[in-house]
């Protein structure tokens, strides 16, 4: 009791000290991507990509941002909670697709019967599958611990406060952390449903890493000059203070 109660105590100071615009802008990318996964990009006999890559590097960048300020533990937390999001939504999405009401898009078909077509086809889309959702939330789960982990020991090592050393550790850390998350998902999911090879899956998680890995490089003086602005305003030193009470007390 006393595990999960600090853990209660832990996410209710943390909560109030991650800036609400970056949790939400977390959590949103994390439901809209796996919304948007289910849409190619492009596809080819070695690889398809899928318009969740157009998101997948908000929630890293805001993972670097909150590692670089409260920690591997707090970024890991937040991406949690956006997993229990997500998967709260997925679950409501296939709730919803049970009830008999029409998508708009049914009133705007030629016919009744094509009508309906284009009705099933967006609540399927919404409603996703059981294997998807699970397989990407393993995936975000592992690629947010290794990201978290990999970040914070660069930083150890490498940041000496300057851009050069966030962009650092937040390239490093985001190349290995999406080319977990697109391996486990590619694994679990493609390969084991949709019956890619392994090198396919190989080859889409590493074309795929490249991808959002160039969308981290672009923005990541936007989120530089986030974690320094927390850093100069004080901006959650709430829980920075529990912290170190937790690491004297033990």
């Amino acid at each position: 009791m006393d595990f999960f109660k600090s853990i209660r105590e832990d996410y209710k100071v943390l909560l109030r000290s991650v800036p609400s615009m970056v949790t939400a802008a977390f959590v949103l990318s994390v439901v809209l991507m796996n919304l948007l996964a289910s849409r190619e990009l492009y596809r080819s006999d070695y690889f398809c990509l899928n318009s969740g890559l157009a998101l997948s590097w908000i929630s890293f960048l805001c993972m670097d941002c909150i590692c670089k300020r409260f920690g591997a533990k707090a970024a890991t937390r937040i991406s949690i909670l956006a997993i229990a999001v997500n998967m709260f939504c997925a679950v409501l999405f296939w709730l919803l697709t049970l009830t008999p009401g029409r998508w708009a898009a049914f009133y705007s078909a030629a016919d009744p019967e094509v009508g309906q077509m284009i009705s099933a086809g967006i609540d399927s889309t919404f409603a996703g599958s059981w294997y998807v959702v699970a397989g990407s939330s393993l995936a975000m789960l592992a690629s947010s611990i290794v990201n978290s982990l990999l970040n914070v020991r660069i930083g150890e090592k490498a940041d000496r406060g300057n851009y050069r050393g966030f962009a650092y550790r937040s390239l490093v850390s985001t190349c290995a952390a999406q080319f977990v998350d697109n391996f486990v998902f590619s694994a679990l999911v493609s390969h084991v449903f949709f019956g890619w090879t392994w090198m396919q899956v190989l080859i889409c998680s590493f074309t795929s890493m490249i991808i959002e890995l160039a969308f981290e490089a672009v923005f990541s003086p936007l989120g530089y000059r986030i974690s320094k602005g927390w850093e100069k305003d004080h901006v959650g030193q709430a829980y920075l203070d529990l912290q170190a009470a937790a690491v004297y007390a033990g």
